[in-house]
């Protein structure tokens, strides 16, 4: 276990805040983890609250225990790599893909595949920050959502990458199809998200003061289709299910959501909602260089888009949406 001792010297914010500045190593989301975990202590008592205000004087510890060693066994998969070097990679995930064990899905994960593909000859290549059952995840993808994902092989980029989110440098676009017409081209989703209230299962638009978390999603129609529309989306949270909670509260869910959806038959075999993450924009996490990433559509979001293209009389999307083009390091 690694200690670092702090001393506060003038005014000071809030102990993750004031943390996260004095260590360059540590995320503001970890050092909130170290907190909930018990391994801050304020002079010489554990800290319980991130948002403890700091004191002229006051003497800090923090506690950082060893990486625990993975208990996971690595399952070989299939995995398309869009891009992948010693620091990260970023993986197609395919729909049906659970992203880490969970209950009810204890072998079979993203994680699983992923262990065996990082094996170096002396155990898994991946970050250990995201714990023993998310080793290297930086943020999910629902099981039944397709796309690029950003992976962590170390701690470093971990870091660097989860600092790229929170201060959205970092650019995550989906595109979907949903039922119904937006009324203008674009716009902005604005809208707290939590547990639904009454369903467990699901999550909805939640009032911040009863425990919802901002939420906000920007949004550009890529092509009107009669009553479905071909969209884009840009995260500027991550919260679970947001885009789709999102598109159901204003009136035109993703189509094929088995959560928020109206459940409509458009004689096409989905293997899940029709939501892709197509684009990641990042700053690689060593070189600093810009890193861009597009994801192929999966099959069946091409042949519901040609469908509804056809009966819309609508030419196809450009090759760039279609297939994705070649990744870049600039």
């Amino acid at each position: 276990m690694k200690k670092l001792e702090f001393s506060v010297g003038g005014d000071a914010p809030r102990i993750d805040r004031w943390l996260a500045d004095q260590v360059d190593s540590l995320s503001r989301s970890h050092i909130q983890k170290l907190i909930e975990q018990g391994h801050v202590q304020i002079n010489h008592k554990i800290c319980t609250s991130k948002k403890y205000a700091l004191q002229i004087g006051d003497q800090i510890q923090v506690h950082i225990p060893a990486p625990r060693p993975l208990a996971l066994e690595p399952e070989p998969m299939d995995l398309e790599m869009l891009f992948e070097d010693d620091h990260l990679l970023i993986v197609n995930k395919p729909a049906g893909l659970v992203v880490h064990p969970a209950p009810g899905h204890a072998t079979g994960t993203l994680v699983h595949g992923l262990l065996a593909h990082c094996q170096d000859g002396q155990g898994s290549t991946l970050s250990g920050i995201g714990g023993v059952e998310r080793p290297g995840i930086v943020h999910r993808l629902d099981k039944d959502t397709t796309g690029a994902m950003m992976v962590a092989k170390t701690d470093q980029a971990h870091q660097h990458l989860q600092a790229q989110i929170a201060a959205k440098t970092a650019l995550r676009e989906y595109v979907g199809i949903v039922y119904g017409h937006p009324s203008t081209e674009i716009g902005c989703m604005d809208f707290p998200i939590g547990r639904n209230p009454t369903d467990r299962i699901k999550m909805a638009v939640v009032p911040e003061e009863k425990g919802g978390k901002a939420a906000v999603t920007q949004w550009q129609i890529l092509q009107p289709l009669g009553n479905y529309a071909l969209v884009k989306f840009r995260l500027e949270t991550g919260r679970t299910h947001q885009i789709r909670v999102h598109c159901a509260q204003m009136g035109w869910p993703i189509v094929g959501d088995p959560l928020y959806s109206r459940g409509r038959s458009l004689k096409v075999n989905l293997s899940g909602q029709v939501l892709h993450a197509w684009r990641l924009s990042l700053k690689h996490p060593v070189s600093g260089t810009d890193l861009e990433v597009k994801a192929p559509l999966p099959t069946d979001f091409v042949k519901l888009l040609n469908r509804l293209q056809k009966h819309s009389h609508f030419s196809p999307m450009n090759n760039l949406l279609r297939t994705g083009e070649s990744n870049r390091q600039n």
